[in-house]
């Protein structure tokens, strides 16, 4: 098999299973919450609530870049697929003028805002690492699909469109209005993932730094928080016609 054909055919693969990706962070995180010591935070607070402050804003980063993305996205554009690529339109406009893969750069700082919340460096690294191989293949695979799909309409885009990077230099404004009933429809589960996530890495910090399983009252106000907006923005999203919107996906 060719090189290309080989990296077309591992990021389809990788496509499709992109959902487990959360899971794998969170198992790979307790060896790395156990093996970090956290002895110093008792005498330095201040970088606790200074790392604690730059993960919440890492994660809230890419959580605004993935609502913008998708809040100015119309149905015929690329949703949560997950077993093929599937595009009727192209977004080359709004955002996607700056980067042509803003969802997945949106997908990086939710999770490594977690990851930085782990204060292992070795870990941030691993992650950055991996999070690049892996989405180098879904991006390669993609673009391919779009290639061939909208041919030189996709290729002109591309050439003057940076992939991961964003640059403002050929910025255009779409003509699609944002929309909040978007993004309440379809990223609460993402919203509830990050609370979920801060709140795992706490829980196990505090167990392998103490040694015991000790409840704190805040666990159990993050944890009802977090199923409420799921629950909540479920319900309204299956049983009713609240966040229902022509035209968007």
């Amino acid at each position: 098999m060719a090189l290309i054909h080989s990296f077309e055919s591992s990021g389809n693969f990788l496509f499709r299973y992109r959902g487990q990706i959360p899971v794998v962070l969170f198992l790979l995180a307790i060896p790395t919450i156990f093996f970090t010591n956290y002895t110093w935070i008792e005498d330095q607070s201040w970088i606790y609530w200074l790392v604690l402050g730059l993960s919440v804003g890492l994660s809230f980063l890419g959580l605004v870049i993935r609502a913008i993305a998708i809040g100015t996205s119309n149905k015929n554009t690329s949703g949560r697929n997950t077993k093929e690529q599937v595009a009727e339109a192209l977004n080359t406009k709004g955002i996607y003028s700056t980067m042509r893969h803003p969802l997945y750069v949106g997908n990086y700082f939710m999770w490594i805002g977690i990851v930085v919340y782990t204060m292992n460096i070795w870990f941030i690294l691993l992650v950055s690492l991996a999070f690049w191989l892996y989405y180098e293949r879904i991006m390669f695979a993609e673009e391919r699909f779009l290639e061939r799909k909208f041919g030189d309409q996709y290729l002109q885009w591309s050439l003057k469109v940076p992939a991961f990077i964003p640059s403002w230099k050929n910025y255009e404004k779409t003509d699609i209005p944002f929309s909040m009933k978007t993004i309440l429809r379809r990223e609460y589960s993402g919203v509830t993932a990050t609370i979920l996530g801060f709140l795992f890495v706490d829980f196990f910090r505090d167990w392998f730094s103490t040694g015991s399983i000790t409840y704190h009252t805040y666990y159990g106000i993050t944890l009802t928080i977090a199923i409420m907006i799921s629950l909540v923005l479920r319900s309204l999203k299956h049983h009713t016609k609240l966040l229902y919107e022509a035209d968007r996906s």
